[in-house]
């Protein structure tokens, strides 16, 4: 997909103030069973009925500033957040850490990644 120069912009500066997290070190971690974070996939409803991460839910990034206290209400809880690309996580990562979350992730190269790497995709 071609974004647009002022969106790729948005994301930059975001992923500056942000940390990443490779596809592998997830899927490691579920293969283990040593899920010690939550998992959320920011992307629309339509894209996570298509298939998303074992063990992950789903707040989309249009709700999860609102939806996020209820979900998690441990601000010290390490959160792992996913989209297509890793993009929309970077943003939705960003505004929770300006709401106080303290051990955000966003997971690089997103469901894309996941997927060429041929990881297990699962639907709910």
């Amino acid at each position: 997909m071609k974004h647009s120069p002022h969106f790729l912009k948005l994301v930059e500066s975001a992923k500056k103030s942000i940390r990443e997290v490779s596809c592998e070190t997830v899927e490691q971690a579920i293969a283990r069973g040593k899920v010690d974070f939550l998992l959320i996939d920011v992307r629309e409803e339509s894209e996570w009925r298509e298939g998303h991460l074992p063990g992950a839910c789903h707040l989309g990034k249009g709700i999860i500033e609102r939806d996020i206290e209820v979900k998690c209400p441990d601000f010290n809880q390490t959160i792992v957040l996913y989209c297509g690309g890793g993009f929309r996580s970077a943003l939705a990562g960003e505004a929770l850490q300006k709401m106080g979350y303290k051990n955000v992730l966003s997971m690089a190269g997103g469901v894309r990644e996941w997927k060429e790497k041929k990881y297990l995709i699962t639907r709910s």
